[in-house]
């Protein structure tokens, strides 16, 4: 859990400001959940490893002593909304498509891009089987990371029926299926040895385990076309050809969207979470360990709630790791790293403040439609330190006035940067600052 310092709030605004802009323009529409939810609600929603880094609250009160827990910190965005959408069905329209950003909270180990507080930015769409749901949010998360200035991302897509075929052809008694999803969940972020060696420590007969390895291996193709014809060669059970073919679908409506050429077939794609049920994706760039995103379909999860099938599907993007990467890379525009202020208001005695105040407020209004953001020097002070602090902040203009100046009306502003000087009335100060902005900032 950290503190953000100015320049990473503007960095996360930034790319928080692209992700909602992005999700508005596909349709979906904002909803925030609070931080805390009935711990009833989030256990058994993430698997045997997701509910260990559950966040847990201690009851409270004269049930303090108890050591008992009822509440804990939400650990996705997923669950609570599907517990909205079981409250407040009769509210929702047929389709509902939301996007959320807000933090979420797991007691994992932090590492490079990972942190207990994070937050995540979501979108998922309730009430439709139709493939087209899985595409377009591909596309809007695609979109989303070719605005923010990445080039060499991947979508990977794989199907959680698909996987149990291949562990039930493999020979693999169902009861282990959950611990080799959990073990294939970590391949491309570990070596295959490793892999084999966790599905090992967790009962899996060590050659079962290489074998169904090799599996997951030998299917990837070339290309799409040919993962598919190599998955289709084998001998699936209905419920697998039936996943080939919607993950079939989903490739080709791929193809008519800005993710085109971004998205590849990956059997091995597990991912841990046990509520998938279909389609699942993830999203990553070569020089992370992790993923950017992910998601998948869920459709048995609102059902947990509300007492009946909802169809549902969602991804959502780790906000955390794409500001790492771009921080890596420099990928953030110039603008993010902008001064505080575009003015700084100089003080000269304490008889003047009241004036100077005024004279921000007159600036703050701006001209043409463009207003200007300024600072006031909070004392009198030296003229040169003022500037000397001004000039630290990056604030490219400082605005003057002595008696000289308010006797007459006028303002004195200096640009920083330049070095020159220029007397203005006050009226007129406001537009020759945002002319020279124009001139050099656009």
């Amino acid at each position: 859990m950290r503190d953000f310092l100015p320049a990473d709030v503007r960095r996360r605004q930034y790319v928080i400001g692209v992700i909602a802009d992005v999700y508005e323009r596909y349709g979906f529409e904002p909803l925030e959940t609070p931080a805390v939810e009935n711990l009833d609600t989030l256990l058994g929603k993430y698997g045997e490893e997701g509910n260990k880094l559950i966040f847990k609250i201690l009851k409270r009160g004269e049930h303090e002593a108890s050591g008992e827990a009822d509440l804990a910190l939400r650990y996705d965005l997923t669950v609570p909304l599907a517990r909205v959408v079981a409250e407040h069905r009769a509210k929702l329209p047929r389709f509902f498509k939301r996007y959320q950003v807000q933090p979420v909270w797991r007691a994992d180990r932090p590492a490079r891009g990972r942190f207990r507080e994070f937050y995540q930015c979501d979108v998922d769409a309730i009430g439709s089987r139709s493939m087209t749901v899985e595409a377009e949010q591909i596309a809007a998360a695609s979109e989303v990371l070719a605005r923010l200035g990445f080039a060499d991302f991947t979508v990977r897509l794989n199907h959680r029926r698909l996987l149990t075929a291949l562990l039930d052809r493999s020979g693999l008694p169902e009861a282990q299926h959950g611990l080799a999803l959990t073990a294939l969940d970590k391949l491309g972020k570990v070596k295959p040895d490793a892999v084999i060696a966790d599905m090992a420590a967790r009962g899996i007969d060590a050659a079962t385990a290489t074998a169904l390895l090799g599996t997951f291996v030998d299917a990837v193709g070339e290309t799409n076309t040919d993962t598919l014809r190599q998955l289709e060669g084998l001998a699936l059970r209905a419920d697998g050809v039936a996943a080939l073919q919607e993950l079939g679908a989903i490739l080709a409506l791929t193809d008519s969207t800005v993710a085109a050429g971004h998205v590849r077939l990956d059997p091995s794609l597990a991912r841990g979470l046990s509520y998938y049920t279909g389609a699942i994706m993830e999203i990553g760039v070569p020089d992370l360990a992790g993923s950017l995103a992910g998601g998948g379909r869920y459709d048995d999860l609102i059902g947990m709630f509300l007492g009946e099938d909802v169809p549902a599907c969602g991804i959502s993007l780790g906000l955390e790791r794409i500001l790492v990467v771009m921080a890596e890379r420099g990928m953030f525009p110039p603008a993010v790293a902008r001064p505080p202020a575009d003015v700084l208001v100089t003080v000269f005695d304490a008889g003047s403040l009241g004036d100077m105040l005024a004279l921000a407020a007159r600036l703050r209004r701006g001209s043409e439609g463009r207003a200007l953001r300024v600072d006031v020097y909070p004392e009198p002070d030296r003229i040169g330190k003022q500037l000397k602090y001004a000039a630290s902040r990056g604030i490219p203009f400082a605005a003057l006035v002595g008696e000289a100046e308010r006797s007459r009306g006028e303002v004195a502003v200096k640009d920083l940067t330049a070095g020159d000087q220029q007397v203005c009335s006050r009226d007129l100060a406001a537009r020759f600052i945002i002319d020279r902005l124009r001139a050099t900032r656009g």
